[in-house]
């Protein structure tokens, strides 16, 4: 494959997936990883793109999330393992707030019975339920792909609650944006989560980093990242907030 083609293909990528790894561009073009690097590093230079750790990610605003079928199988191994160390700030019989998310959803083995979760994710009920933990769904609209509960009755529902913890997903994380997401409507649930909880984390897998999405609904310093990376970009971010890194 010629340089322009290989170009063209890993913008074509971006534009379709937002973020892409090292190892994908590798198996999408069948060159070395010392070409694609050298790829990257010439695309960043035309401002056609932007490096991140392990891959890149598009320069574009993100207005469109992934549904949670693709989620799912994206980055599942650091997103385990991100899970279980979320899981290990948790206190028996303390009361928390699990964001909707793929990430979240791969805490709820490690939970203690004791806890009490209270959730806008439909699709952590039937694991909740099935280790015995008791749980509240707040009730609102229910987001196409996603499914997360989001909207006006969401938000009312939500004000009653305070929480001891909260564990919240997030899209986009970069030093000058904090932490965005998508859609508007999600936003507001997350940024009211933060306000009403002692302790606060943010899971975010490597992607998400340097990704900047269409609203922003928190400060690095309003809570406590968990992630498996130590790219240079964590390293700097780390003057602004308290950062958990794992090694997969």
């Amino acid at each position: 494959m010629l340089t322009p083609e290989r170009h063209q293909l890993i913008l074509t990528l971006l534009e379709e997936k937002h973020t892409i790894r090292l190892q994908e561009l590798i198996d999408h073009t069948h060159a070395s990883e010392s070409t694609i690097r050298r790829d990257l590093d010439t695309l960043e230079k035309k401002g056609k793109l932007r490096r991140i750790h392990g891959g890149a990610s598009s320069l574009s605003t993100v207005k469109e999330e992934a549904p949670m079928s693709e989620k799912t199988e994206q980055f599942h191994e650091e997103k385990r393992i991100i899970a279980s160390l979320a899981s290990r700030f948790i206190r028996k019989k303390e009361t928390i707030f699990l964001d909707a998310g793929s990430t979240t959803n791969l805490m709820i083995p490690h939970l203690d019975p004791s806890v009490i979760v209270v959730t806008n994710g439909p699709e952590h009920l039937p694991m909740l339920a099935e280790h015995g933990i008791t749980t509240y769904l707040i009730g609102g609209f229910v987001k196409p792909g996603t499914r997360a509960v989001i909207g006006a009755n969401a938000a009312e529902n939500l004000r009653q609650y305070r929480f001891d913890r909260c564990f919240v997903g997030v899209n986009g994380i970069t030093e000058e944006d904090g932490l965005t997401t998508p859609d508007p409507e999600e936003a507001a649930i997350k940024k009211n989560v933060l306000h009403q909880s002692l302790n606060r984390y943010i899971l975010a897998d490597h992607s998400k980093f340097g990704t900047r999405t269409f609203t922003r609904f928190g400060s690095l310093e309003d809570a406590v990242l968990i992630t498996d990376t130590s790219s240079p970009l964590v390293k700097t971010l780390q003057k602004n907030t308290e950062i958990e890194v794992i090694h997969p």
